[in-house]
Order: structure tokens, then sequence, then C-alpha cells
């Protein structure tokens, strides 16, 4: 994950079609676990590719095969910096987001070496329609997900802020990324990630069960254009709810069992 966003003005694309069978992921009682993925096909989620219009699939990046959701290049001849997120459609606020995902295979050709099994689940996301057509990252708070190359120590479950500011130990937290406190898993073994979100309060990373990072009052950063847009739409800099995705970001990466809970408020 790299600090870069488009500032340009909020896109103005709105997308109406919504799948009949998508999960019902805000009308669920709190405390149930229930599936976001229905193990077919992307019904309930949104792509957002760079140089693409929300929900466009460019080159058929996300897609479903033997039950997994895959980010796949296979249609790919190059990378051009095409970084995609994909989006379930429910916005939410107090909640609960487990997975279990894996790096596979190699990373296409021109992808960028920081990229290497590298993706992210990305919490209180602005919407795929308000993020500019070039725009790589949304603005969110990001748990990283990161695959270890073999031989070092590259920890997963750390946060990466594309637009935003947090509070971590009573201070307000500007660098970038933030690494974790996590092992390291190398070669193509799945992991568990879960991340617990409670609106403008308190944020945990969890792998493997174990909490790797906390942090607490996401919000906007001033200083970014874009960011000051959604925080002037919002009426606060405090980020209280949004979106969840999933990244891509060049390594193809598998991604099942994921679910959400609903936490009371």
């Amino acid at each position: 994950m790299r600090a870069l966003l488009v500032t340009v003005g909020l896109a103005a694309t709105v997308i109406t079609a919504r799948a009949e069978e998508a999960p019902a992921a805000g009308a669920a009682e709190a405390g149930e676990w229930i599936s976001l993925f229905n193990g077919k096909d992307l019904t309930g989620w949104i792509p957002k590719i760079r140089g693409a219009a929300a929900g466009e699939n460019y080159k058929n990046t996300f897609r479903v095969e033997d039950g997994v959701l895959k980010v796949d290049y296979s249609e790919y001849d190059q990378f051009d910096e095409k970084f995609g997120h994909l989006f379930h459609e429910k916005k939410l606020s107090h909640y609960r987001i487990r997975l279990e995902y894996r790096f596979t295979g190699e990373q296409v050709k021109g992808g960028p070496g920081w990229a290497l099994r590298n993706s992210g689940i990305m919490l209180h996301c602005e919407s795929p329609e308000t993020m500019t057509i070039d725009q790589d990252f949304p603005t969110s708070m990001e748990f990283q997900l990161l695959g270890g190359d073999g031989r070092n120590k590259r920890v997963t479950g750390s946060l990466c802020t594309p637009g935003i500011h947090v509070v971590m130990n009573g201070q307000l937290e500007k660098r970038h990324c933030i690494e974790s406190n996590s092992e390291t898993y190398h070669g193509e073994q799945w992991v568990k990630a879960e991340a617990e979100v409670n609106g403008n309060g308190i944020v945990r990373h969890l792998i493997n069960g174990k909490e790797v990072i906390s942090y607490t009052q996401p919000q906007y950063d001033p200083n970014n254009a874009h960011s000051k847009q959604l925080a002037e739409a919002n009426g606060s800099l405090m980020i209280s709810e949004g979106y969840i995705s999933l990244q891509s970001e060049s390594h193809p990466v598998e991604f099942r069992n994921i679910e959400v809970m609903i936490l009371d408020k």
C-alpha cells in the first residue's frame, strides 16, 4: 500500500443494480455470524479498479472458482497500476469481520516490488461511487495482509491509512503504515484474519486468533483534498461507518469463509 490518492472531484456514478440474492448483512441479528460470500459468484460485491468505472470487473480480476473468491491476473499481460478493490454493498458501523486468505502463484508482470504477496481488508471505506476514476486506494483503514517471502520476517495484520489518521497510545498517528506484532506466514498456507470495528471507537486486528494491533478514532486527513471532500460530505472529520473491501494489488490471492457479525452499539 502506498500513500497516493488522486484528489479530483468526487465521482458522480451511481450504481443502482443490486442482485436479489445479496447477503443482508445490515439485517443480521447482533452477535450472529453471517456469510458475505455465497461461494458461487460475486453477488453483493462491487469491483472498483483503477481506470475503470465502479462496477466494472476489469479483465475478470475478481472471480469465483471452486467456492473460493480469487484475485486473478491470468487475463493480464502487464499490471499497469490497475490497483483494485472489491466492495461489499452494505455499509457497516459496529461489526466484526473474519476470513481466511492465502497468496498463490507469482506476481503479475509490472507489479511493484512492495506489492509482492500483498493484499488487504479495507475497513470503514468510502463507497466505490465516491472514488475517482484513477484513484488507487479508497479512503479507509487497511488491515494489511502480507505473505512471507520464504526467508525474511514479514509481519501481517499491520495498519495502513490511505487518506486518514488514527489515534494510538493517546497520540494522533500520521504514519502511513504501522507494523503489527504478528508472526510471518510463508508459502501458500491459509491464514485467519479478523477485525473488530467499533464505529469511531477501538479497532482491533487479529491474526489466527491473536490480537496484533489496535487503534481508535479513525478520522479524515484534512490535508488530503479528497479526504477533505469526504469529511465535508460527512459533516465531521471523524469516521464512524463505511464499507468493507478486499484488495487486488498485483499478486494472486484467495479468500474464503468471509463472515461478518453485527455488534451492539
